[in-house]
């Protein structure tokens, strides 16, 4: 947990307390009228998804809590993400292509929506395919858009197989070597790597980020 002030220990607990009004007005007051800084708002809703996340996989949330809280978080990002300047009259190049979606079997988002929304912001094209994504879809995707690098999410332990069967059929579609895969989402460390033969795995969406970056040839 990243150290907060009061205001932003207050921001955490509204959002994983579900209490939408409270945690949008002030997100809204914090961005809008102090000028906190946009991307330590976005970590401080990422800090409260994770939460989230816990209270879900423990049994205390259950899916309509999961939809709220992606919710109160795409408001906050649209809020937010026109508020990150780039210099006057840049527009940033983009560094590479990043296909994204959630394994089928899977209809966790959250993670997902973060890593996405912070790979954008950071200078990537990123395509979102939602969740629940069957195999055959990635393949369609990838052959149709040529990402430089696939990003599988999966929530629950159970998407470490449906991880494993996608990247098994890049592999038979003679595809594999043509883009970085990388995977992410709940309890994911080098062991689920190693099984589901992905290049690498991100705790979170900052290292998603440097992730790509270090692949594009980019400084993180």
């Amino acid at each position: 947990m990243i150290d907060m002030n009061p205001q932003e220990r207050q921001l955490v607990e509204f959002l994983a307390e579900m209490q939408e009004d409270e945690a949008l007005e002030l997100a809204k007051r914090m961005l809008l009228e102090e000028g906190a800084a946009p991307l330590r708002v976005l970590e401080l809703c990422r800090n409260a998804m994770d939460i989230v996340g816990k209270r879900f996989e423990q049994g205390e949330y259950f899916l309509p809590e999961l939809v709220l809280a992606g919710e109160m978080l795409e408001t906050i990002g649209a809020i937010a993400k026109p508020l990150i300047t780039h210099a006057p009259g840049e527009e940033p190049k983009k560094l590479g292509k990043v296909l994204i979606g959630t394994v089928h079997g899977d209809l966790h988002d959250i993670g997902k929506n973060i890593v996405a929304f912070m790979l954008d912001i950071n200078g990537f094209e990123v395509k979102d395919i939602g969740i629940d994504v069957p195999v055959s879809s990635f393949i369609d995707e990838i052959n149709t858009w040529q990402p430089n690098v696939v990003g599988l999410s999966g929530f629950l332990t159970l998407a470490f197989d449906s991880m494993k069967e996608t990247i098994a059929a890049f592999e038979q579609q003679g595809m594999r070597g043509k883009f970085k895969v990388m995977i992410g989402g709940g309890q994911i460390d080098e062991t689920v790597r190693a099984y589901t033969g992905a290049d690498a795995f991100g705790v979170n969406a900052v290292e998603a980020v440097n992730l790509c970056k270090a692949w594009m040839g980019e400084a993180a």
